[in-house]
């Protein structure tokens, strides 16, 4: 399903449109979206983008311009989430409110396959996640980070650190 409030720029491929669910959000020029994803309203996808497969970007995440999203990578907004408020009722957007956090992506960043990342994370620009990756804090630009939690595997153009 893609809502008339998405915008898209020129020349965006979304493959299989009947497996996506797009609402709220903006996806700029000649950036392709794979099957089986879900953006959030106010999330951002920058030009020359690759969403590969299986892939949850929840509201508040910006994705700059040139960056790869592996399969299965997971956006989170809410680093405290709850099922239901303190009188027990489902919690509706209002009671979560105050946990809400934005992500930002830098440009040219590279997301393996099956990472996580947790809300509130900057990812400078040209990073590697790693497959597999749990990203819990920010990754300065030009970094290699492994594992979970995520660690500094290397500088960009320094020898492999071991972890």
């Amino acid at each position: 399903m893609i809502k008339e409030d998405v915008k898209l720029g020129e020349n965006v491929k979304i493959f299989c449109p009947d497996l996506v669910n797009l609402y709220g959000c903006e996806i700029m020029d000649n950036t392709k979206i794979g099957p089986f994803i879900e953006i959030q309203k106010n999330s951002f996808i920058g030009k020359n983008c690759k969403i590969s497969s299986h892939t949850f970007i929840c509201e508040g995440v910006i994705i700059g311009d040139n960056c790869f999203i592996g399969h299965g990578v997971v956006f989170i907004n809410d680093n405290h989430p709850r099922a239901s408020n303190p009188l027990g009722d489902l919690e509706k957007e209002e009671d979560w409110k105050d946990r809400f956090v934005k992500t930002r992506i830098g440009d040219n960043v590279s997301i393996g396959s099956n990472a996580t990342i947790l809300g509130g994370i900057t990812i400078g620009d040209s990073a590697i996640i790693g497959a597999g990756a749990v990203v819990t804090k920010d990754v300065l630009s030009n970094t290699i980070v492994v594992g979970n939690p995520a660690k500094e595997l290397k500088k960009i153009g320094e020898s492999i650190k071991k972890i």
